[in-house]
């Protein structure tokens, strides 16, 4: 069984940048996909970012060309760069990892964008 814990929430101006880092307890290389998702207060959760075992990437066009998703195999750790962060990026984002056909979560990072 996989466990996720996030980090790097934070609060940011709008303009800034922040990283968050996902953490897995078992090789990142034994998962199927892995990704983001967010859920800001009254809205469901909704995705971010996410990256198959292959390579493959994918970003809801919300936050296309301001963040970029990447994975350390070495250290198990799945990473979410985010630039030029909005107002409407305030969320609490989730970690996400399918393996062997179950899905795991994180306990979740918020994020709050504000001057």
């Amino acid at each position: 069984q996989a466990q996720l814990v996030e980090s790097g929430g934070g609060l940011v101006q709008p303009g800034g940048s922040l990283r968050l880092s996902c953490a897995a307890s078992i090789s990142i290389l034994s998962i199927r996909a892995m990704g983001w998702y967010r859920q800001a207060p009254g809205k469901q959760r909704e995705l971010v970012a996410t990256i198959t075992i292959g390579g493959s990437l994918n970003y809801a066009d919300s936050v296309k060309g301001r963040f970029t998703i990447s994975r350390d195999n070495a250290k198990n750790t799945l990473y979410l760069q985010m630039d030029s962060l909005k107002p409407e990026d305030t969320a609490v984002y989730y970690c996400n990892a399918i393996a062997q056909f179950i899905s795991y979560w994180g306990q979740g990072t918020q994020v709050t964008v504000s001057s």
